[in-house]
């Protein structure tokens, strides 16, 4: 046990490339999931439905959930791996809690400052988004703590550097790509999830706590999105 977890932690304990003896299909398929998957489901709908309706957004959420069930799926079966590869269970309980708190607070901060300066939040991608009903702006706000996390910190960071990418690239390549997927609305979301992402990304960094990761982010998209209804 003590072994595999050094194993595991090595992966960002270096800026040097690491070269892997072999890297599996599964890694790679995974790797496709994790940065991609989002980005083709998102604007593959688009591309059909332009519109945001009830079942759009129902379908998409469908189609996300299923993607980060395969990628655990590839994890455990594909690559044999556990989930502390990815930052999963490497911290109890009320220290990932704490942490979260603490990642919500600075991330609030930081994206309520740059939302004011920018006015973001007043577009008609805004407007789609808060026609639907709030329980599901609920399921969708905690679908991008969990999902967005597990895709875009645990797992893109862990195996790039694992096939052979320096932590440089390993952590720029996936928050260039999280940041990009917000081109929807417009500039001023795309500077806001790049901020959000490099204070997830540095935490992870830190921490390697992705449960602490997805309750930061969830609560600070719970705050922006479902409170102001909630007390509305």
């Amino acid at each position: 046990m003590e072994t595999e977890n050094i194993g595991e932690q090595s992966f960002l304990m270096t800026d040097e490339p690491v070269v892997p003896a072999k890297v599996s299909r599964a890694t790679w398929v995974g790797l496709f999931l994790s940065l991609f998957a989002m980005l083709v489901i998102r604007y593959g709908l688009v591309l059909f439905i332009p519109e945001i309706t009830f079942g759009w957004a129902i379908l998409k959420e469908a189609l996300i959930w299923a993607s980060a069930a395969a990628l655990l799926v590839i994890i455990r079966r594909g690559e044999r791996l556990p989930l502390r590869s990815i930052g999963l269970g490497t911290a109890r309980w009320w220290i990932s809690i704490f942490w979260g708190l603490v990642i919500a607070v600075v991330s609030a901060v930081v994206v309520g400052g740059l939302a004011y300066l920018t006015g973001y939040g007043h577009g008609p991608g805004s407007a789609a988004f808060e026609a639907l009903p709030l329980w599901l702006i609920t399921v969708i706000v905690f679908r991008a703590g969990v999902v967005e996390e597990l895709f875009y910190r645990g797992y893109a960071i862990e195996r790039l550097q694992m096939i052979g990418l320096g932590r440089f690239w390993s952590v720029t390549i996936p928050l260039i790509i999280f940041s990009l997927g917000h081109w929807s609305g417009g500039a001023a979301n795309m500077l806001i999830a790049l901020a959000a992402g490099a204070i997830l990304t540095g935490f992870y960094l830190w921490r390697r706590d992705l449960v602490a990761n997805m309750i930061g982010h969830g609560l600070v998209d719970f705050v922006a999105n479902v409170l102001p209804k909630l007390f509305s």
